[in-house]
């Protein structure tokens, strides 16, 4: 598997942008996916997570309400829609394939990671 990313951009506060995951030698369709980021000088975080059929998302407490995990199996797309970004948002995204069809503990039983696509937040 190899995961790319896409959809980062420059954006004012409050602004809204949508992030794009596919794959490349094998369908995301069976899988869980996650969203990461990494803060300039900050380690990598999780963002949210979808189970395979849509069934489960999740999402940390700092972009509840404003963030929007999202699948097209049948495209093998996630997407991770952002609104009312705010500066604190900026970093690079990253998609990661999880071993499983459930989200499970964010960190855990990740098998493969894209490139990361930039996210910059600032007026």
């Amino acid at each position: 598997f190899q995961l790319a990313e896409s959809g980062g951009d420059w954006v004012q506060p409050g602004g809204s942008l949508r992030l794009s995951c596919t794959s490349s030698g094998g369908s995301l369709a069976r899988y869980g996916v996650a969203w990461f980021r990494q803060a300039p000088g900050k380690r990598r975080v999780a963002v949210a997570c979808i189970s395979d059929t849509s069934l489960t998302k999740k999402y940390v407490d700092s972009v509840k309400d404003r963030f929007s995990i999202y699948r097209d199996n049948a495209n093998n797309m996630v997407y991770l829609e952002m609104n009312s970004l705010k500066p604190e948002d900026t970093a690079v995204y990253y998609c990661a394939r999880k071993r499983y069809s459930m989200c499970g503990p964010y960190d855990m039983n990740i098998d493969d990671w894209g490139q990361g696509t930039l996210v910059t937040v600032s007026s």
